[in-house]
């Protein structure tokens, strides 16, 4: 019996301990991310000048807005492209790797584009895809690839590009943890390389598409600068992206459109992120 009082004195100091931790984080997160959003939900029920109460009018003025459905649907079109790609090329690239000796080598060079400043590759665009770049040269045209449809390609090939190497590592670190023992079983079992990646190796990865997923879902969001840097505020409507719109919105001090428009993207995320923890979940369960 005294053992019990003991043990529940050390677990009352793990809780202290561990909310000790997490104070300061959570103080923070509340001060600058929760107490500004509810402010700008708020807003977002009111006129940017006098304050007035407007209820769902700013709401109607957004969807209503030509450039906010352009946005919407060039982020949307832009996310379902580019989040596959990463998944698959990332895995692919993380199960090739793995086999390699010298493993710790090739993920400091996948790691590389993420170091470049964005200048620096605004300036390799240029060079590449303006009318009298390296492209036009090579295919004998002269297209500013900026400023047409295939636009919004190069800023998918730049996203996955510039994105591919987090991805990779973090493919890595999933396929290194998994034990050794799992997969040669496997394979005196007679499961071939197929049968042991889908039966074996991709549960075990889970974690690490959960992660690689959100990441790179909200990263998709926040494509902004190298599009900004090349093309402006206005660039080729094949992407203009949200962060354009609420740029532009910003600089004309449309505040009441942004704080409408901020809460409805905000709650999107967070839903799409929910369902995402619980589709990962229930797979779990099962």
């Amino acid at each position: 019996m005294k053992g019990k009082p003991r043990t529940q004195q050390m677990q009352h100091r793990s809780r202290r301990a561990f909310l000790a931790f997490l104070l300061p984080s959570f103080l923070g997160v509340a001060v600058f991310v929760l107490v500004p959003f509810i402010d700008v939900f708020r807003r977002s029920f009111t006129t940017a000048v006098t304050g007035e109460f407007t209820g769902l009018e700013n709401y109607r003025t957004v969807f209503e807005n030509g450039p906010f459905r352009l946005a919407v649907y060039n982020t949307l079109r832009f996310t379902c492209i580019c989040l596959p790609l990463l998944l698959i090329l990332g895995l692919a690239a993380a199960l090739m790797l793995s086999q390699l000796k010298q493993v710790q080598l090739f993920k400091s060079f996948f790691l590389l584009p993420m170091a470049m400043p964005s200048a620096t590759i605004v300036l390799v665009w240029k060079m590449t895809f303006s009318a009298d770049g390296f492209l036009n040269r090579l295919l004998e045209t002269h297209v500013d690839f900026m400023w047409t449809e295939d636009a919004f390609w190069v800023l998918v090939f730049s996203y996955v590009w510039k994105n591919l190497g987090y991805t990779v590592i973090l493919w890595l670190a999933g396929i290194l943890a998994i034990p050794g023992d799992f997969i040669e079983a496997a394979r005196v079992d007679g499961a071939g390389s197929f049968r042991v990646f889908w039966s074996v190796m991709l549960p075990q990865l889970k974690g690490s598409m959960y992660t690689i997923t959100v990441l790179s879902f909200l990263n998709s969001f926040k494509v902004f600068r190298e599009s900004y840097l090349v093309a402006g505020a206005y660039p080729h409507e094949s992407m203009y992206m949200l962060q354009h719109l609420f740029n532009n919105w910003f600089t004309n001090l449309d505040l009441d459109k942004m704080a409408a428009a901020a809460v409805c993207v905000g709650g999107v995320l967070l839903i799409v992120i929910l369902l995402l923890q619980r589709l990962w979940d229930g797979g779990d369960e099962q």
